[in-house]
């Protein structure tokens, strides 16, 4: 007979390989990350905060002070704000799951849990991260009702949760593609920074995808994060409302899931080899 510890845990936490052991193992390393990431911090949340915050005010003050600005909507801090926060949750798991695997490699071979949860790990805590940010654009969206071109509120607001759920899709399928390629070719970990380098300037973070010339504002519609970002902006700026950029988006979004369910199934094998 079982010991009946073991049953009580069986029932709080689910069955070897059922789903709710899964979720429950995947909150635990979450939180792990989380209390690790700020343990030894004096800053601790504010550091959530402190990097978008910084890229908002250099921005602002670069294309309001000192150049001319053409692109954007006012208040142009609400619009950079809208894009740069889920920007910092998208490049800092992206930069994550190049370490994804050879970080805790001891535990991906010994462990018995899926090891796609090394990969939802980093979803799960970077979302939090930006869960706790957005107080920041809650802030500035009200700060700009007392200037000369108040943020407008509008229904475009409920389209958010769609925002993150596609962002959450696209972020799991890159990272079930990139974690086990960095195991297997060690380069692609610095290929990817350069890669997300050019990426902030190839989407529509500082300016929007109506500013774009000619074919260019139809190719950025592949770019996932163009339709991604104008859902976090159509709550804000009704005119970012635009159905190709967000219905193709939405569309390359379950596409980089579907290769990165494909590509980790067959590399899984291989990556636990190199390990």
């Amino acid at each position: 007979m079982p010991p009946k510890i073991d049953t009580v845990t069986t029932a709080a936490v689910g069955a070897p390989g059922s789903a709710r052991r899964y979720l429950h193992s995947l909150w635990l390393l979450s939180a792990r990350d989380l209390k690790v990431r700020y343990a030894t911090s004096a800053l601790g949340y504010l550091w959530s905060i402190l990097d978008p915050l910084v890229m908002s005010a250099i921005y602002w003050f670069v294309f309001t002070q000192v150049f001319q600005r053409t692109v954007g909507h006012e208040p142009y801090i609400v619009f950079l704000i809208t894009a740069l926060l889920p920007w910092v949750w998208f490049n800092s798991s992206v930069s994550d799951f190049t370490r994804a695997f050879n970080k805790d490699a001891r535990l991906v071979r010994s462990t018995a849990i899926p090891r796609s949860i090394w990969v939802n790990r980093i979803v799960l805590s970077k979302g939090i991260e930006f869960l706790c940010s957005l107080p920041v654009l809650a802030l500035f969206v009200v700060i700009s009702q007392f200037s000369d071109a108040p943020a407008q509120l509008n229904w475009g607001l409920l389209w958010v949760p769609v925002a993150i759920l596609l962002q959450t899709v696209l972020l799991v399928g890159l990272g079930l593609l990139v974690a086990p390629l960095c195991v297997l070719w060690t380069d692609l970990e610095r290929t990817t920074k350069l890669i997300l380098r050019a990426l902030f300037y190839a989407s529509p973070v500082i300016y929007g995808v109506e500013d774009l010339p000619g074919a260019f504002e139809t190719l950025a519609a592949f770019n996932p994060l163009s339709g991604i970002f104008a859902l976090y902006r159509v709550g804000f700026f009704a005119d970012e409302w635009d159905p190709w950029v967000i219905g193709v988006g939405a569309v390359m979004s379950f596409l980089f899931l579907a290769l990165g369910i494909f590509a980790f199934g067959r590399l899984e094998r291989p990556v636990l080899k190199e390990l």
